[in-house]
């Protein structure tokens, strides 16, 4: 048993010694002083430490004992054992018939002491262990899949089940101080405190993973992950001191699952904020179609799909005709309330949509080509800088 360090036998010294008027010492499983009351013994060997750990038994020193042992003082020295083990001693310097009295009260003490700390370390090297796991379930590689299933079986986790991964990331995060937890650290050990049992693990100075298990209900996928979303929102708004997007994957079985939940969260998270930057909670369920074409980010096919869009950077209005187009979709291609949403005549925004047609070479009353402009928009920026350009006023309508 290694529990027993500098640390805390300092913090036994130093607790011990405000309740009684004694010097005392705490020594390792050999017997050195790791803390006392006495600054200029530590790192000495004790004589009674090492007769108390050889023997397992309480040893007293008096007087005419300490005489005869080198360096010795007289006092009593009782045997420190954590989980069954004997990890050091602790010595309390004085006459045996003084000090006695008070030798299994700093040994009970102690050993509360050390015994929280191993139960501490323990708790810690559990997370640590869940931690891990869950950052090499997120980054799944076929080749560990036996490795992740052991460790899955050792958790108790079934990894079969949907799993659905939650990306927070935060913003305006301070500079790391050494030897402090980080903000996103210090976020962790808040959501574990309200939930233990949350796997969770930090992918980055800002960034916090949480992995859970769904099962869908015989309704749908709607409403579930909705819910355990929402529910997070508020308990993130709740202990977050920074500001935060929060954004969810998409929920799928397997050993690989929890991988690809967690790239559609970061692609969710990645579209929403440049489409709804004020917005703050993101879902993969809400957004499913840029996130799955945003596969198609390079190639000769995205080349393709962006250029109806492309061709109206080169009209004065493009900015205006974009604002539209963005509106008409968003309006479920319905004249009227885009009108109304854009603050136009309804032949202004007849004109306006004739003219998208004639710049792009496409039929806005075709399914197909409504199709294929919805999806250059959605693989185009929102707002690149030559459609930041001056917006020319409109046409007469006709």
């Amino acid at each position: 048993m290694h529990i027993l360090d500098t640390g805390l036998a300092q913090e036994i010294v130093a607790r011990t010694m405000r309740i009684i008027p004694f010097n005392v010492n705490v020594m390792d499983a050999h017997g050195v002083i790791l803390a006392s009351g006495n600054a200029a013994r530590v790192g000495e060997l004790h004589a009674g430490a090492l007769l108390a750990l050889a023997k397992k038994l309480t040893t007293e020193i008096d007087g005419a004992a300490a005489h005869k042992l080198h360096g010795a003082q007289p006092g009593i020295n009782l045997p420190l054992c954590v989980g069954g083990e004997i990890c050091g001693a602790v010595g309390l310097s004085g006459a045996p018939d003084d000090v006695r009295q008070f030798g299994e009260l700093v040994r009970l003490s102690a050993e509360m002491i050390l015994e929280q700390a191993a139960l501490t370390q323990t708790l810690q090297s559990h997370s640590r262990y869940r931690e891990a796991f869950v950052l090499n379930l997120i980054r799944y590689e076929p080749g560990a899949r036996a490795e992740l299933e052991g460790w899955a079986q050792r958790l108790g986790i079934d990894i079969e089940r949907m799993q659905l991964v939650f990306l927070v990331e935060l913003q305006g995060v301070p500079a790391a101080v050494d030897h402090a937890p980080s903000a996103v650290q210090l976020l962790q050990m808040r959501l574990l405190a309200r939930r233990d049992d949350a796997l969770t693990a930090t992918v980055g100075p800002a960034e916090l993973v949480l992995l859970e298990a769904w099962e869908p209900s015989r309704k749908g996928l709607e409403t579930p992950p909705q819910r355990r979303l929402d529910a997070l929102a508020q308990l993130l708004r709740e202990e977050c001191t920074l500001p935060f997007t929060l954004s969810m994957g998409i929920a799928l079985p397997g050993i690989d699952g929890a991988a690809i939940s967690y790239g559609s969260a970061r692609t969710a998270s990645r579209l929403g904020r440049a489409r709804h930057p004020q917005q703050q909670v993101f879902s993969y369920y809400e957004m499913d179609l840029p996130v799955l074409l945003s596969g198609l980010d390079s190639g000769w096919q995205a080349h393709q799909l962006r250029m109806p869009i492309a061709r109206l950077a080169h009209d004065k209005s493009r900015a205006m005709l974009r604002a539209t187009l963005s509106a008409w979709f968003e309006q479920n291609e319905n004249s009227a309330a885009t009108a109304k949403a854009l603050g136009i005549h309804r032949n202004t925004l007849d004109y306006r949509l004739r003219r998208i047609g004639e710049l792009t070479g496409l039929d806005l009353g075709a399914s197909e080509d409504k199709l294929l402009l919805y999806v250059s928009s959605l693989l185009s920026p929102t707002l690149s800088p030559i459609l930041n350009a001056t917006v020319s006023p409109d046409a007469p309508p006709a």
